[in-house]
């Protein structure tokens, strides 16, 4: 599944009404670390289909990101039945992401 880019126009259907767990990339255009590891994420994309993955950009969305207390990026948020279960910080390897996921 492809990695849906997601505002504040439809945040709460894509993410918070979801009928799977979400994990939601907050990240910045100009940010090198997120630049990194989103390839990773679009990977993680096709290899997990129990999971929705989706991006905010902080920079357009800054309503979301303080929402859920984003101070830096990357971070991660595993988002199920509407609520936050897991936040990681930072660009991550696969391995990390992919234990993140197995807590969806």
């Amino acid at each position: 599944m492809a990695v849906v880019h997601v505002t504040t126009d439809n945040f709460e259907a894509e993410v918070l009404k979801a009928d799977q767990p979400v994990l939601v990339d907050f990240f910045a255009t100009w940010c090198g670390p997120c630049q990194m590891v989103g390839p990773i994420v679009e990977q993680l994309s096709a290899e997990v289909p129990n999971v929705k993955f989706v991006k905010v950009d902080v920079d357009e969305n800054t309503d979301i990101a303080r929402q859920y207390r984003v101070i830096s990026v990357p971070t991660f948020v595993l988002i199920r039945d509407g609520q936050a279960v897991k936040t990681e910080v930072g660009a991550l390897p696969k391995s990390a992401l992919q234990k993140m996921l197995a807590q969806a």
